[in-house]
């Protein structure tokens, strides 16, 4: 009797962490985003008073629209996520649309709150991401329209056009604010800068070289 109640209590723990694991779950119908609630302390967004809710908070138009994809990585990440739809607040769900130049990339980068799944509208994409230490082992696909891949949560991920014309794809992830850490920019454009002396050993280079990078960010 006691192993089936430490079974039980064990199994009930896991299933509450893997609901920790994700957004919260909403105890309501709706808890729209209140833009006006300043800055209270709260995980989320704290909720817009249900009377005066209406369909735009719900609403978003744009995805139809190409991205400019002008800039040296060539691609462009359009969000429909909480800050633009203030009804996503506690849903756990957001969307993008991802635009990118022939031979464009969308650049190495984590998402710290959402898995992501990918479907190709236009174009060939090759796709990607990184397994964690020690192995830290691509995992790699060329995707043609109409194909599906997914990136684990927290896991470093790419995306790049094979081919002579743009691409377009749109991609779902399982956060309201999944939030996006582009590795070069984070590592080598912070804000103070990291140590040079700390980079150039962790990257087995000189410091002239940190300071090259550095300067491109």
């Amino acid at each position: 009797m006691a192993f089936k109640f430490l079974l039980l209590a064990f199994l009930a723990i896991s299933a509450c962490s893997s609901a920790l694991a994700s957004d919260p779950s909403s105890l309501q119908d709706f808890c729209v985003a209140d833009p006006t609630a300043g800055s209270v302390p709260v995980n989320g967004h704290v909720c817009k008073d249900p009377k005066v809710v209406e369909a735009n908070d719900f609403f978003f138009s744009g995805l139809h629209l190409a991205g400019n994809t002008s800039n040296p990585a060539g691609s462009k990440v359009t969000p429909a996520n909480v800050a633009q739809i203030p009804g996503l607040n506690t849903f756990g769900i957001s969307l993008v649309r991802i635009d990118y130049a022939p031979w464009g990339i969308n650049a190495p980068h984590t998402h710290p709150r959402a898995t992501e799944i990918l479907t190709v509208l236009e174009g060939s994409l090759q796709v990607g991401f990184v397994t964690s230490n020690p192995e830290n082992r691509l995992i790699t696909k060329v995707l043609q329209k109409g194909d599906v891949f997914v990136f684990p949560v927290g896991l470093v991920h790419f995306q790049h056009n094979v081919g002579n014309v743009n691409a377009v794809a749109i991609a779902a992830l399982s956060s309201q604010n999944p939030g996006a850490i582009t590795i070069a920019n984070a590592v080598f454009g912070s804000k103070p800068a990291i140590s040079a002396d700390v980079l150039a050993k962790a990257f087995q280079v000189d410091k002239d070289t940190i300071y090259d990078l550095q300067s491109k960010f």
